[in-house]
């Protein structure tokens, strides 16, 4: 007689052989070893990561996991706070080992050399709004309020190739101004632990870590063509150092009095450069110019290109784009430029459906640091999913040569995304609108199994 197993049964084993192929393809016992997140009384530190790893999938937090089913548990509520607390647990090195390994062997292998791919800074709030107590706990400007909330600046740095988003590493910036921090480092931390390292980095200005995370990318051979960023990060000096690392730059100008560009011998700053600019209003870029942005070591001007890219609606406004690549003409500037939103989608998919800084109340700057790590791992996982129901190429090299790469960001599609920022300009907040934005996500949702969508759809709901 036929056994009729229940189609949530079903779903519950494909979600598990799913997470645990994900594990076996990116070694992580391994990456955890390598990372010294080894050590741990009473439980294997895999164990214990698995477990917070699968969290999200059952529709629980992890106060509702230790108070309703501690007995499924093959360990007490004191491993878990324990593997989260650790300072010594090395868990930025845990994520570039991660997102390496499947960049360069997942994803870069099975794709054109010819395809540009980026890396991605940005920033986005870490809230822990209804929290006082928490280690470094700052006042943050949310851009989408305008209000100050208790928190932290989440900066990331992502790889893209215009398809499929990694994140690579990340910091939660706290504030040394008296003003706006709540509370300080915990004066008891081993000052020669990854845990203070990480602390001390938080207090240091956006634009300083930010080169701390791509020292990071270098050093694991992410392969990068272009460093993207908004016009936070925009000045010349910032620019210049990322060159260094002979990488280029294409990123979104903001109007400064202050900073200048070197124009026809003379120094301008933003607004001044498109006043003396010819204008051709029949095209969607309705200018552009070659500036300089000073000197190298050798002495020699750092050359770049600013394209004015025109609102349609009110020809007073445009959104100016610069490439230190000079060579690029206007139209594959925008598009590659357009891979940027693919960090907004991630920052909407984690705190929509991977519980963000939801999951759990923790105080300690190492818990929030070894949770955030632990999210960003199930959207490497999910990233996976979603690439590999939309490229043959995934399932072997057998169809290589017979099927189009997937399909990168066209032109079209990138100046779409550029002229949504219109929409907040007058706000100056350049990210895409709320709408723009679940559309995106709505897409990468759609192309994820249907166990993994159920999953984190009742997770959703029960958040």
């Amino acid at each position: 007689m036929n056994t009729i197993i229940p189609h949530d049964l079903i779903e519950e084993k494909n979600l598990d052989s799913n997470i645990d192929n994900f594990f076996k393809k990116i070694e992580l016992v391994k990456a955890l070893k390598i990372s010294n997140i080894t050590k741990l009384r009473g439980a294997s530190c895999f164990l214990v990561f698995q477990v917070l790893f699968k969290l999200v999938f059952s529709g629980k937090n992890l106060y509702q996991l230790l108070s309703t089913r501690p007995d499924d548990l093959p360990f007490g509520k004191d491993v878990i706070y324990d593997f989260l607390n650790s300072c010594s647990y090395n868990w930025r090195k845990f994520l570039l080992i991660l997102s390496s390994k499947i960049i360069n062997s997942k994803i870069y292998s099975l794709t054109s050399k010819d395809r540009v791919n980026v890396l991605i800074f940005d920033d986005s709030l870490y809230s822990r709004s209804r929290s006082k107590a928490v280690e470094l706990l700052s006042r943050v400007h949310d851009h989408s309020s305008g209000k100050y909330i208790n928190g932290f600046r989440m900066l990331t740095m992502g790889w893209s190739d215009g398809n499929s988003f990694i994140p690579v590493a990340f910091s939660l910036l706290s504030s040394t101004n008296p003003k706006t921090q709540i509370n300080g480092i915990n004066e008891k931390i081993d000052k020669r632990t990854n845990g203070y390292k990480r602390r001390k980095e938080a207090l240091k200005k956006a634009t300083e870590t930010m080169f701390d995370l791509l020292k990071g990318a270098v050093k694991y051979a992410i392969p990068v063509d272009y460093v993207l960023f908004d016009s936070w990060f925009a000045y010349p000096k910032v620019i210049k150092k990322i060159l260094r690392h002979k990488i280029q730059v294409i990123c979104r100008l903001k109007a400064m009095h202050r900073v200048y560009y070197n124009y026809k011998g003379k120094k301008v700053n933003l607004k001044d450069l498109y006043k003396k600019l010819d204008k051709n209003h029949k095209n969607r870029v309705v200018a552009s110019a070659i500036v300089g942005l000073g000197k190298d070591k050798d002495d020699n001007e750092i050359k770049a290109k600013i394209i004015f890219v025109k609102n349609n609606n009110d020809k007073s406004q445009w959104i100016a784009l610069l490439s230190t690549n000079i060579n690029l003409d206007a139209e594959e500037i925008i598009r590659i430029y357009g891979k940027r939103w693919d960090i907004e989608v991630f920052f909407k998919m984690n705190k929509s459906y991977l519980r963000l800084a939801k999951e759990f109340q923790g105080r300690s700057y190492d818990s929030m640091f070894a949770h955030t790590t632990i999210v960003f791992t199930r959207y490497i996982m999910l990233t996976l999913d979603v690439r590999k129901n939309e490229d043959e190429k995934t399932f072997g090299g057998m169809f290589f040569e017979y099927c189009d790469e997937l399909k990168d960001l066209s032109h079209i599609e990138a100046l779409f995304l550029i002229i949504d920022l219109f929409k907040k300009t007058l706000h100056d907040y350049s990210t895409l609108t709320e709408e723009k934005i679940n559309e995106l996500l709505d897409y990468f949702f759609e192309l994820l199994p249907g166990y993994i969508k159920k999953s984190l759809m009742i997770s959703n709901a029960e958040s």
